[in-house]
């Protein structure tokens, strides 16, 4: 049972909404003794429940099971505010513009944390013309390789997807100040400031 909803974390979301238990009950269609088990570690609620259980309290299933509300804070969608996830699967980069529930192939995803790079990841950015020209010399074989550089501003996001055997090389339009993130499929997400 290490993934499944706890009895205080259905509290803190039902008080968070305002509810009493009776309440909950009455939108469950359950006795509200039923609700007082599940919060008290008495009882759990039937897998049938999951999903009604998260429609009332207003949050995903998979939040529900995590015992916490995901709340996207960006609401002004400052993309310089974005969050990264990526799948260690099958290699999916999921890109959005703040804090989400995202889930790959049976895994609920982390937000990447993005981290100075090293010398074994530097990457060379070079100004050309009306464009920032991305190199790395990092190692491209099929265990170990980056997956993609990205370009953020204030108002755009933009990936270039790399492969391994590849070269480890993209171009970007400069569109002002930002961040060029760029992952290693094995030590994870890094970031070096572009521009002003």
């Amino acid at each position: 049972m290490d993934h499944y909803v706890t009895g205080a974390a259905i509290r803190m979301l039902r008080e968070k909404r305002g509810m009493t238990q009776a309440d909950l009950a009455r939108e469950l269609c359950v006795s509200d003794k039923a609700v007082s088990k599940w919060e008290n570690g008495r009882g759990f609620p039937d897998i049938s429940l999951l999903e009604p259980l998260a429609c009332s309290l207003h949050i995903s299933v998979p939040e529900l099971l995590s015992g916490r509300a995901v709340v996207n804070v960006n609401r002004a969608s400052n993309l310089l505010k974005s969050r990264l996830y990526m799948c260690p699967v099958c290699g999916n980069v999921v890109f959005s513009k703040g804090d989400a529930v995202i889930s790959c192939c049976g895994i609920q995803l982390p937000a990447l944390e993005a981290e100075e790079p090293d010398e074994e990841h530097s990457v060379q950015v070079k100004r050309v013309e009306d464009e920032y020209y991305v190199a790395a010399a990092h190692e491209m074989t099929k265990r170990h390789f980056l997956s993609f550089f990205a370009y953020v501003t204030m108002d755009r996001f933009e990936m270039k997807a790399l492969y391994p055997e590849g070269s480890a090389e993209a171009r970007f339009f400069i569109r002002g100040g930002g961040w060029l993130y760029y992952a290693c499929n094995r030590h994870g997400l890094y970031r070096v400031k572009l521009g002003r």
